[in-house]
């Protein structure tokens, strides 16, 4: 196989420091970009860097925004790993929806324009550009219906990719990543927060019944897909899903069963944007690159909680981020 040097944006994150260890594995040269930004705390990305910069290979690090990098910069690649976003459903609403449009919308359209015909771009979409679909498995050809202002920012990326990729002709594929966990997960996801819970006894939040239904997809799943994806060159947008649906409440069962705890629980009101059930389709991408997951939910819970337990400090350090 061939070495490539390829840039990541968003590379001290979850999917992204995972996604350059992917990349190191196989031998690539990787330049890894992220702003630090104030979402949540710096250590934690610190410390997912210092986990890739562990890994024998070809790696730099840049502390720097997206805005920072002029067309000559961007051309020296053999591809783009676009994963840098402000997330977060809840957070979305209000006035930090300014953020939302900056970091999601207009980085994007900045790494789209600078890129221009160059090299082929892979991103990061979302399944919340479907909002509460009414029919299972979600197909990529569903009607898009975002609930949240997050999800609109991320339809709103694909509808420029899109654009640029009719006017470029350029190889241009979005993800529409399906509720990814596993290590290094993000401070306010569920997964994290129910590990921080178990870790301290303090009591985890569950945003309504617990009967929520999500398409749970395994991190190092993911970044197979994206890798697969970037090497076939492909164009438009593709369901990464890990074809495994599970309630909240099945996921709590999960964890307790890998930690031999007990969660303390309490349930209040459902929050604004969140969808009922996700479950996705995952025909396109195997069918384009014979792609599909590896990793079941048991399997999966076990290795985030072994991981937690190992990082247990750096969890406990996030608990107010609900």
């Amino acid at each position: 196989m061939n070495s490539h040097k390829y840039l990541v944006t968003g590379a001290a994150g979850f999917i992204g420091s995972h996604l350059i260890a992917g990349l190191l594995d196989k031998g690539h040269e990787v330049v890894g970009v992220d702003n630090f930004s104030d979402y949540y705390a710096s250590s934690i990305k610190k410390s997912n860097i210092s986990e890739i910069s562990s890994i024998q290979g070809n790696f730099e690090m840049r502390m720097n925004s997206i805005e920072d990098f002029d067309s000559n910069f961007y051309g020296d690649f053999d591809g783009i790993f676009h994963l840098a976003a402000q997330p977060g459903v809840r957070s979305s609403w209000g006035i930090d929806f300014e953020k939302y449009v900056k970091l999601n919308v207009l980085a994007t359209q900045n790494i789209l324009e600078k890129s221009r015909g160059k090299v082929p771009i892979v991103y990061a979409s979302s399944s919340s550009v479907y909002g509460d679909a009414s029919e299972f498995p979600l197909k990529e050809n569903c009607p898009p219906q975002p609930i949240s202002p997050y999800g609109v920012t991320k339809l709103s990326c694909e509808a420029l990719a899109f654009a640029y990729s009719k006017l470029t002709e350029q190889s241009i594929a979005g993800l529409r990543f399906f509720t990814v966990y596993g290590p290094r997960q993000r401070p306010d996801m569920a997964f994290t927060r129910i590990c921080r819970a178990l870790l301290t006894g303090e009591t985890f939040e569950i945003f309504g019944s617990g009967e929520q239904i999500r398409d749970f997809t395994f991190v190092t799943d993911a970044v197979d897909a994206t890798i697969a994806v970037m090497e076939n060159e492909l164009t438009g947008v593709f369901n990464i899903g890990g074809g495994q649906e599970v309630s909240l409440n099945e996921a709590i069962a999960l964890f307790e069963k890998a930690s031999g705890r007990q969660l303390n629980r309490r349930f209040i009101l459902p929050t604004k944007g969140d969808v009922l059930r996700t479950g996705s389709s995952i025909d396109r991408i195997k069918d384009a690159v014979g792609w599909k997951p590896k990793i079941n939910i048991e399997f999966g819970v076990r290795k985030q909680w072994e991981w937690a337990l190992d990082h247990a400090e750096l969890i406990i350090e996030q608990q107010n981020f609900r």
